[in-house]
């Protein structure tokens, strides 16, 4: 069973470097669980309007002077801006910071060339973050602590479910499943609509119809104890519909086939832009 998250409001301090969708998202999370605005530093250069707002209620959009070190800083750049984003990240990182990162592709090893000694936590959440149902996987380098980790979790928990690895080298797979993930599930919703309007549908109604199918699969795939292979099952009677459409989907070179072949060019792709 995932752990309860937990309310926000004794973190002392939060540095949020990038304020784009993602960081947008957690930050919503985070004063959604009672971190006070207050306590929260974002360094963004293009800040959205509700940023603009949020500074209004204390929160600290691109202060001047001297930074002090924070409880925590969240990365949550571009991984192509991380040479330009990071070094204005420094003098936030002390000896008790902790640094969660949700940059793809950029190792702990790497984090640690910006951040030596820190304890870091690199993380890869998925685009459901921005309605609060995403799901994250984290790893830690050794000098995370216990505390730490949790206040990690907690964290990430503002936009979804946590898993943890003790590999980092998992990550591209991950990567390659739950955060490339949610445009797999999309192109099954084009696929779908593509294929009623073939059959006859109007477009329109066969958009809703691809929609509803795919977010109600969803949802009961989430909500049931039972495992995907099951409720396929159960909705599959001999010589039915579904059947006949799954001799398709499931023969040689089919749908099983091809979702392999694409988290593993994924995963290799992950690979290749981590060096």
């Amino acid at each position: 069973m995932a752990r309860k998250p937990q309310p926000l409001k004794s973190l002392a301090s939060l540095v949020l470097i990038g304020a784009g969708k993602m960081g947008s998202a957690m930050l919503e999370g985070w004063l959604a669980r009672g971190l006070n605005a207050r306590k929260i530093t974002v360094i963004e250069p293009q800040p959205a309007k509700a940023i603009e707002a949020l500074a209004r209620r204390g929160l600290k959009l691109n202060p001047k002077g001297k930074p002090a070190p924070a409880a925590v800083v969240v990365v949550a750049v571009k991984p192509q801006g991380a040479a330009e984003a990071l070094p204005g990240a420094t003098p936030y990182v002390g000896k008790a910071t902790l640094v969660v990162s949700i940059m793809a592709g950029r190792t702990i090893r790497f984090l640690e060339q910006s951040f030596p000694g820190a304890a870091i936590v690199r993380a890869m959440p998925n685009t459901p973050a921005a309605i609060g149902r995403g799901i994250t996987v984290a790893v830690a380098n050794r000098k995370v602590s216990a505390r730490q980790r949790k206040q990690a979790s907690d964290l990430l928990a503002a936009i979804g479910a946590v898993e943890w690895v003790s590999d980092e080298g998992l990550m591209d797979a991950v990567t390659a499943t739950s955060g490339s993930g949610p445009a797999y599930v999309f192109l099954l919703a084009e696929a779908m609509t593509q294929g009623a309007i073939a059959a006859g549908l109007p477009p329109g109604l066969a958009a809703r119809l691809a929609r509803e199918t795919v977010a109600g699969a969803g949802e009961l795939l989430r909500r049931s104890p039972l495992d995907a292979a099951v409720l396929r099952q159960n909705v599959t009677s001999p010589a039915g519909t579904t059947a006949a459409a799954l001799e398709v989907l499931m023969g040689p070179g089919g749908f099983d086939s091809l979702v392999t072949q694409a988290i593993a060019a994924a995963t290799k792709r992950g690979k290749e832009l981590a060096g």
